[in-house]
């Protein structure tokens, strides 16, 4: 394990008792976790006295020849007997006071251990962006422009001024310097500020520590560290009006003054400035002469919606009624499963089961698996509870996750609504998890570590905090659905983990769980589920139809045209097309870098074609000509949502439309622009990938089509067929939630497949039972346990050795089963050559599992390994 010396006493965080007083001579020293690569276990510093330091609060230590940022562990009255005293260095600084409650902090220690991962890792991941900071070596010019800069010259002069006036007064100063020195000293001088990173250096010039060391030595460059640039309040100006209109102002200072009491006597600097068309000379008179204050207050940096009107519940359903009362009634800890069709008022009855909590003081975490989700749902919540509700994922600027992160710590009642990595948000008086599309497999992190799910944490988090958790799906998991499943529907009792407390390395994840599984069988207004056409298009090429629309979905366009109404159309790929290929000779154009075919992305008319890669972005324009026989024959082949929106536009020129995908949605508010110029009436169609199947609620939408559903089916993954019909069940229920009654028609060369079939019919229960009896048979979650080990390298050989070795070691390991190595289905990403080893156990009992430390001593430094615990993509 990683975590070697954090626990080996209990730690009482934040504990008011353990602080720090100036004056007292005890707990004068302080054990912390640096934020430093390889450095996983506890260092001890001393503590000025100016310092009041508690544990959970995050430091600035020097750390070798850096600062870095760490987190204040455990305060001592004596530093261990090993050390020596003159040897520990001192606390730098507080950057933030620490907000680790014990039940926090267990659940930090348990991701850290259940997912091999360091401990400072999990906390990076909890924190927001910067305030871990790290400190970076510089190199600047001596004197002049470079003087007069920040931090003290850690590299040493030298020989000093002296040194360098002496060099400057001979005829060719420069003449003895070497090549290298020479290169260094000509950047320094071009840039205006004469001061460059020492890492920039290395990277612009060959074995540049050479050069700077000599120009060090002459006292031409100094060296410093640059503190770490960590995020802080943003504070503004603001005029406050503190005086009476006086006979002794000017006309245009009586009309400033005028303006501020206009304002209830309170304005920003710059709005007031704006407003008079004044100069900041005027204030500053007026503050001499007592009649305002200024002063810098904070501005909170959060993401502000629109202007909305107020929304009060709504009746419920005898189902939504009885699923609510049941959830009112949980006092403690209890996992929900809330199986609710497509468009069954799933998100009514977590408005009303949240609001009682905030009267009583409670706060509320509501996780979706999209960031394009969180619009709609942002909007519906704040319509409801105002001010109260806040958002937080990876899209919000660094200074909005700063100080919503900070708005979380004052502990007032709120509710907050975000991605995965909000399942760590410092909510106190915690009431009410959530996890919206509880089955989404985005709330599961492939890389960077911890590779952690986010309902596995929200489990371990609800448990800790004693409150309900509440998993919402149309197509629940199989997880969820076994889980429920083995204790009879609607019972309590043990969850799906089985054996083994969170005290035994944690590995497995639902122990001792009680469950519960609250059924919407109908959609509001018992409106019917839509019904959906299945399209065989071997048949119409048959018929001589060559077009990417069946002519029943090109019926169902023109109808949709005429009647006014909406649709969606759900493509799987993004861009116009999956690969370009010659028709001479049948060579591929593929991505230098990586093991696959590049796509055409379409930009704009007579503009350059782009051929990019959707694993490393990497792109290229479009060859005039094959690259291996020189035939001018190149085609596209396969359709992304870019070929697809062309297509439309030329067979239905009359229909707007949108698309909605990561290419159109990368710009910060985009998804909500997007998804208000539909939810308007300013387009007929919206056309986009998986995106469109998380839980958007579009009542106006009549018609979903589904242009090709192979690509979702003839996966070489055991989830292939699961995710396949979640996602067609999901898309499918995006249409017929209003008034007038939905269409859905999916297109596909396998209409025999048991998950097309299901699709069909609506039919859960009889997928999932199919699913699961094979899932048995082959021992696969959620009947068998897997640990998927991620091996990759710049060499291919030895990625391939370590990876054969590795495996060789694990073979020795009884009750486990190891299948592999093998190479990643995609061999080559960015240049790295990828294995893949998998290990495979039951679930009923803990095998004696790897040490993961000696499984990493295997690995060379060339070679990285990623341990992912019950990984969902294969792949």
């Amino acid at each position: 394990m990683y975590i070697n010396d954090v626990k080996l006493s209990p730690l009482l965080v934040s504990e008011p008792s353990q602080s720090y007083q100036s004056g007292i001579t005890v707990n004068r020293w302080v054990e912390v976790l640096v934020d430093c690569p390889g450095s996983t276990g506890l260092f001890t510093y001393r503590l000025p006295a100016q310092l009041e330091v508690k544990p959970g609060d995050i430091l600035s230590v020097p750390f070798g020849a850096q600062q870095l940022g760490a987190i204040a562990i455990r305060l001592l009255a004596q530093p261990n007997v090993d050390l020596s005293p003159e040897k520990i260095r001192e606390v730098e600084d507080i950057v933030s006071v620490g907000f680790f409650p014990s039940a926090y902090w267990e659940l930090l220690n348990r991701v850290a251990a259940y997912y091999y991962t360091p401990l400072i890792q999990v906390i990076r991941v909890a924190l927001p962006p910067g305030l871990l900071g790290r400190s970076q070596r510089r190199i600047r010019l001596v004197g002049g422009r470079g003087a007069g800069g920040r931090g003290q010259g850690a590299g040493g002069r030298g020989q000093g001024a002296g040194g360098s006036s002496y060099l400057l007064a001979s005829p060719d100063p420069f003449a003895f310097l070497t090549p290298t020195a020479r290169q260094v000293w000509e950047l320094l001088q071009a840039q205006p500020a004469g001061d460059y990173s020492f890492v920039y250096l290395q990277q612009k010039v060959k074995s540049a520590y050479r050069g700077i060391r000599e120009l060090l030595r002459f006292g031409l460059v100094e060296s410093y560290l640059e503190p770490p640039r960590l995020t802080r309040r943003k504070l503004q100006k603001a005029v406050t009006l503190t005086g009476t209109i006086d006979h002794d102002l000017t006309t245009r200072q009586r009309e400033v003054l005028e303006v501020l009491r206009r304002h209830s006597g309170e304005l920003w600097q710059n709005e007031l400035l704006q407003i008079c068309n004044a100069s900041s000379s005027i204030l500053k008179t007026l503050t001499q002469k007592g009649y305002i204050v200024i002063e810098e207050r904070e501005v909170l940096r959060t993401e502000q919606g629109p202007a909305l009107a107020g929304d009060g519940a709504k009746s419920l359903t005898v189902a939504q009624a009885s699923a609510l009362e049941t959830i009112q009634t949980l006092d403690g800890f209890a996992e929900v499963l809330l199986h609710g069709v497509t468009g069954s008022g799933k998100t009514e009855v977590y408005l009303q089961a949240i609001a009682p909590l905030l009267n009583q003081g409670k706060s509320a975490l509501v996780l979706v698996p999209e960031i394009g989700l969180t619009p709609q749902l942002t909007d519906r919540f704040r319509a409801r509870f105002g001010n109260k509700v806040s958002v937080y994922h990876s899209a919000l600027s660094d200074g909005e996750r700063y100080d919503t992160w900070r708005q979380m710590l004052t502990g007032e009642p709120q509710v907050v609504i975000g991605t995965r990595s909000a399942v760590f948000a410092p909510l106190p008086n915690l009431g009410l998890i959530i996890l919206d599309e509880e089955h989404d497999s985005s709330f599961k992190q492939d890389s960077p570590i911890p590779t952690y799910h986010a309902r596995t944490v929200a489990q371990w988090r609800a448990e800790l905090e004693n409150c309900p958790l509440v998993l919402g799906s149309a197509t629940p998991s199989l997880e969820s659905w076994v889980s429920v499943r083995r204790q009879g529907a609607g019972g309590r009792g043990q969850g799906a983990g089985g054996a083994g407390e969170a005290g035994e390395e944690f590995l497995t994840p639902n122990s001792s769980l009680s469950t519960l599984y609250l059924s919407l069988p109908e959609r509001i207004n018992s409106r019917p589920l839509p019904p959906v056409e299945i399209v065989d298009m071997r048949q119409e090429l048959q018929q001589g139809n060559r077009s990417i629309f069946s002519r029943s979905l090109q019926e169902a366009l023109q109808e949709l045209q005429e009647r006014k109404q909406q649709g969606i159309l759900f493509i799987h790929r993004r861009g116009h097309s999956t690969f370009v290929s010659c028709r001479s000779c049948g060579y591929v154009l593929e991505c230098p870098h990586c093991d696959v075919s590049l796509a055409y992305h379409h930009t704009e008319e007579k503009a350059p074609e782009l051929l990019r890669c959707h694993y490393c972005n990497y792109a290229r324009s479009h060859p005039k000509f094959c690259p291996d026989c020189s035939s001018p024959y190149l085609k596209f082949f396969g359709s992304g949502t870019q070929r697809v929106t062309q297509e439309l536009a030329r067979q239905f020129p009359e229909l707007r439309l949108i698309r909605f995908d990561s290419d159109t949605t990368r710009n910060k508010g985009s998804h909500r622009t997007l998804l208000t110029q539909f939810a308007n009436g300013e387009a007929d169609l919206l056309v986009g990938t998986q995106m469109l199947t998380k839980g958007l609620d579009l009542p106006q939408v009549t018609l979903v089509g589904v242009v090709a559903a192979d690509g979702l089916l003839n996966l070489s993954d055991y989830r292939a067929s699961e995710r396949a019909f979640q996602t067609l069940t999901q898309v499918a229920g995006r249409a017929g939630r209003g008034d007038d009654p939905g269409r859905v028609i999916v297109q596909t060369y396998t209409t025999e497949h048991q998950v097309i079939a299901a699709v069909r019919s609506h039919d859960y229960h009889s997928f999932s039972q199919a699913e699961l009896e094979q899932r048995q048979a082959l021992n696969y979650p959620p009947y068998g346990r897997l640990i998927l080990l991620r091996l990759s390298s710049l060499d291919p050989i030895q990625v391939q050795n370590t990876a054969q070795i590795i495996a060789t070691t694990l073979n020795t390991q009884e009750e486990i089963e190891v299948l592999g190595p093998a190479p990643a289905s995609i061999l080559r990403v960015a240049n790295r050559y990828r294995w893949q080893i998998l290990i495979k156990f039951a679930p009923d009992a803990l095998p004696q599992l790897p040490d993961w430390e000696e499984v990493r001593s295997l690995c060379p430094s060339s070679v990285s390994l990623t341990i992912d615990v019950d990984p969902l993509n294969i792949m």
